[in-house]
């Protein structure tokens, strides 16, 4: 089973995610958080596999939140959830330590995807989060990307598809 956390304040995408995954027999939601403080306390509590986490939320963001869990003790894996494909505050949450983003309005078997290759500690990026990515790569030389940019973007070049771990960098092997 795939222990599952859910992070959003709309309490009607909560209740949507956790329908949509209640329908498949090896995802458990084993709570739910309104807020990214709250998030971090959950994580460390219940230790899912995988959160899924809004971006934009009341008392700590989900960047902030996903920093904390992912330094502290918590061996859970953050898939970012937004609405946004073009927030900067992807990248950033890349950057601390998300294993992936998806948008909102992805299919529910991308989704079901996702969270399997999260638990598994694999990257995905929805398709226009690569092109963010991508695009800030090809910004000009004032702007300098993230380690996690740049790792990223190495394994991309190198072939890796966003269905493999792009954490690990010499795990990753050219299809």
């Amino acid at each position: 089973m795939i222990r599952i956390l859910i992070a959003d304040d709309h309490p009607v995408v909560r209740t949507g995610l956790q329908g949509m995954l209640a329908g498949e027999g090896d995802f458990e939601v084993v709570g739910e958080a309104r807020d990214g403080r709250e998030a971090v306390e959950k994580a460390d509590l219940l230790e899912p596999d995988v959160i899924l986490m809004d971006l934009r939320m009341p008392v700590l963001d989900g960047v902030a939140a996903t920093e904390l869990i992912r330094t502290g003790r918590s061996e859970s894996q953050v898939l970012i959830l937004t609405t946004y494909d073009t927030d900067g505050d992807i990248l950033r949450a890349l950057d601390v330590g998300a294993v992936g983003c998806l948008l909102k309005d992805s299919p529910r078997e991308e989704l079901f995807r996702a969270v399997r290759a999260a638990a598994r500690g694999e990257s995905v990026l929805a398709p226009a989060v690569l092109s963010l990515v991508m695009s800030r790569m090809r910004a000009p030389a004032a702007e300098t990307l993230s380690d996690r940019e740049v790792e990223v973007l190495r394994l991309v070049a190198r072939g890796a598809s966003t269905r493999r771990r792009l954490g690990n960098s010499s795990s990753a092997k050219p299809p």
